[in-house]
């Protein structure tokens, strides 16, 4: 499924071939002299794209404006592409999130397959976060009560335990617990632990 490719290049003549070879290939294009260009558009990743980032840019570099759009909350995924690689530049980009690194001169085909990757991994990151707001969301609706439960059970409380450090009855928290899971929407206290984990709830030096 094609997608939205910003190419961040200051060699205009790359920039017209790469955006014609894109084109024929089906996706929309957006070209950038400079880094700065970019942030100025401030481009929209909820669409499915990807950036095409030259190391050597002048001014902001290609690695300065990755940091810059980490530090943004940006999700767009990001190739680079230079005609000067180095090994210590390669192992930072991929470090910090980049979906790949290429060398120019590059094929037609080389290209649209890490566009293509680069466009699967934007789809599975939106689907973990779309899900991971759901939880948040469920987790939102649990009483004062419900997530004081919720955070003992998953840390291995039995009922009678839980309800001793709440100061209530057993058959209190039973009740409480029952509410916590259909609002979790969940059948075991493993999906709870499974959830509980993916949301970072639960320190991984705790007993």
């Amino acid at each position: 499924m094609p997608g939205l490719v910003h190419v961040v290049d200051d060699d205009e003549s790359f920039r017209t071939a790469i955006e014609r070879r894109l084109k024929l290939a089906g996706y929309d294009v957006v070209t950038y002299a400079s880094s700065q260009a970019l942030l100025e558009m401030t481009p929209n990743d909820e669409q499915a794209g990807c950036i095409l980032l030259d190391v050597r840019i002048p001014g902001l570099s290609g690695p300065e404006l990755q940091t810059r759009l980490i530090e943004s909350g940006s999700h767009l995924p990001i190739i680079f592409l230079t005609g000067h690689a180095d090994t210590p530049t390669t192992v930072r980009a991929i470090k910090a999130g980049a979906e790949d690194f290429l060398t120019k001169p590059i094929s037609s085909e080389q290209l649209i397959d890490a566009i293509e990757r680069a466009l699967a991994t934007q789809r599975a990151a939106r689907v973990r976060r779309n899900r991971l707001d759901a939880l948040r969301g469920d987790l939102a609706r649990l009483t004062h009560r419900e997530r004081q439960v919720f955070d003992l059970i998953v840390r291995g409380r039995i009922n009678k335990q839980a309800a001793h450090e709440l100061g209530t009855t057993e058959r209190t928290v039973k009740a409480h617990r029952q509410q916590v899971m259909e609002k979790m929407q969940v059948h075991s206290l493993a999906e709870l632990v499974s959830i509980a984990e993916r949301l970072g709830m639960l320190d991984p030096n705790e007993n």
